[in-house]
C-alpha cells in the first residue's frame, strides 16, 4: 500500500491527452516535470513512438517511464523480426500491462496511453501501475486530466477526422494549462495515421494553438 500511495504521488504532475478517430490516433501532452511545488525540469519529453504505427505517452516518473518505453520498443523490433509483421496495438498494451502488473510489489511509478492504427482500426489504451489495460476512445492521465476531460467530454465525436481530433486535444491541454499548476511549458502533439507515426514540428503546434 505504501508503494502504491508513492506512485499517486509521483503521478500529480502533467498532463497527457489521447483520442482515437476515424482514420487514426492523437496524443497530445504538456512538456514540464515537478518535484512536488518545484518545476524541475521545462523541456520533458512524454510522448513517444513504440512503433512507427504505434506512440505512447507517460505520467510519472521519468527514469521508470523511460526505461518502460526503451523496453517496448525494443520488444516491438524484436516482433517484427520473428513474426514478420507489426504488433498490434492491442498486443503492446497487454504486454506493458503485463511488465507492470508483473512488478505490482514493486510498482514502474508511471501512467501510460497507448495508442495506434493497425488492421481493427484506430485503438487507444490507459495503463495504471499496477497493470490494468483498459481501451477506450478519450482518455486523459496526471493532475490536469479533470479539467481536460470536460473538453474532451464535451467537444469530442467519433466521427472527428484527425485534424479535427487535434483542435479537441489541443483546447483539452489548453484549459489543463491554464487550471492545473503542474501542468505547463509547451505542448507536444502526435498524429498516427496509417501513413505511420508524425510529430508535428515547434512552428505546426505555434499554427494550431495560436487559432481561437
Amino acid at each position: 500500500m505504501e508503494a502504491i500511495e508513492k506512485a499517486k504521488e509521483y503521478m500529480k504532475g502533467t498532463t497527457t491527452i489521447g483520442l482515437a478517430c476515424k482514420n487514426g490516433v492523437v496524443l497530445v501532452s504538456d512538456k514540464r516535470a515537478t518535484m512536488g511545488t518545484l518545476i524541475a525540469h521545462k523541456v520533458v519529453q512524454k510522448s513517444f513512438m513504440i512503433d512507427k504505427h504505434i506512440g505512447a505517452t507517460v505520467a510519472g516518473a521519468v527514469a521508470d517511464a523511460q526505461a518502460l518505453i526503451r523496453w517496448m520498443q525494443a520488444e516491438a523490433k524484436l516482433y517484427r523480426m520473428r513474426k514478420g509483421e507489426e504488433i498490434s496495438v492491442e498486443a503492446a498494451a497487454t504486454l506493458l500491462a503485463n511488465i507492470l502488473f508483473s512488478a505490482r510489489y514493486y510498482p514502474l511509478i508511471v501512467q501510460l496511453i497507448v495508442g495506434g492504427i493497425d488492421k481493427s482500426g484506430s485503438r487507444l489504451f490507459s495503463l495504471d501501475p499496477l497493470g490494468s489495460s483498459i481501451e477506450d476512445k478519450i482518455i486523459a492521465t496526471g493532475s490536469g486530466s479533470p479539467v481536460a476531460y470536460g473538453v474532451l467530454e464535451d467537444s469530442y465525436r467519433e466521427d472527428l477526422t484527425i485534424d479535427e481530433c487535434v483542435k479537441v486535444g489541443v483546447r483539452a491541454i489548453k484549459s489543463a494549462l491554464e487550471r492545473d499548476a503542474m501542468t505547463g511549458n509547451g505542448i507536444d502533439i502526435i498524429k498516427i495515421t496509417k501513413e505511420g507515426f508524425y510529430k508535428l514540428t515547434e512552428d505546426e503546434v505555434k499554427e494550431i494553438t495560436s487559432t481561437k
